[in-house]
């Protein structure tokens, strides 16, 4: 279902931009604020909590699984250089399924490698925080990725829809409006990270047997959306 060659271009240009130096920075302050934060003499619990939770899962995740996901295909659309992909024997969805693969990748190595090296800083092995807080980075990073890459195929607008829904709906109006959380990607993977820990760890709004549910419905379902789509960008440039 991967094609090796459109994988390895995409990883080219993926990396090969100012896109490879973000995706190695903001991780990189991850780890830096957990250093830092480890001698700072606060409750390690809680401390590990709000940095995980709120600077990993709430912050690093939905970044770089915005910049990866959409930049897996978007530039591509937006100069035009996708109609030579497009141009080849190969069905849309293939096209789709191997840049998803990619982005997945990308954001687990940037994004929930990241995570679990902060958890073990931040609070060892104890209760199995640092590892329920990177199986949550695992699937939302997986979702943000899917997510994202559906922006990046029906708007020229991608970062700035990604950024609307990451920042206005889960940032602001997920915090202030309980209902909403139900709808957030970020709640779904801090239910995963949840189960993995150990009992009373983690605290979550959206009990698992609602999140699991709506992280693959949303993953397949912007998936299947992205290759309509992409097919339908194949006529256009036929015509």
């Amino acid at each position: 279902m991967v094609n090796p060659t459109v994988a390895r271009l995409t990883v080219r240009g993926l990396l090969g931009r100012r896109r490879g130096v973000l995706l190695l920075v903001v991780p990189a302050v991850l780890l830096a604020i957990s250093l830092l934060a480890r001698s700072a003499g606060q409750d390690r619990h809680d401390l590990a909590v709000n940095i995980l939770g709120q600077l990993a899962l709430g912050t690093l995740v939905p970044i770089l699984g915005l910049v990866v996901g959409t930049g897996v295909i978007a530039t591509e659309i937006d100069d035009g250089s996708i109609v030579y992909l497009l141009s080849k024997p190969l069905p849309r969805w293939q096209i789709i399924i191997t840049k998803l693969t990619v982005a997945i990748a990308t954001t687990w190595a940037f994004a929930a490698v990241p995570t679990l090296l902060a958890g073990l800083i931040l609070y060892g092995t104890q209760d199995g925080l640092a590892v329920g807080y990177a199986v949550g980075a695992l699937a939302s990073g997986a979702v943000y990725s899917a997510l994202f890459l559906l922006f990046g195929v029906v708007t020229r607008h991608a970062v700035v829809a990604g950024l609307g829904y990451a920042l206005v709906w889960e940032s602001l109006v997920g915090n202030y409006v309980e209902g909403a959380r139900t709808l957030s990607i970020q709640q779904w993977g801090l239910s995963v990270a949840k189960s993995i820990a150990g009992e009373g760890a983690i605290s979550a709004d959206v009990a698992l047997g609602t999140a699991v549910p709506l992280l693959i419905l949303v993953a397949l379902g912007a998936t299947v959306l992205a290759s309509v789509k992409l097919a339908g960008l194949t006529l256009v440039a036929e015509e």
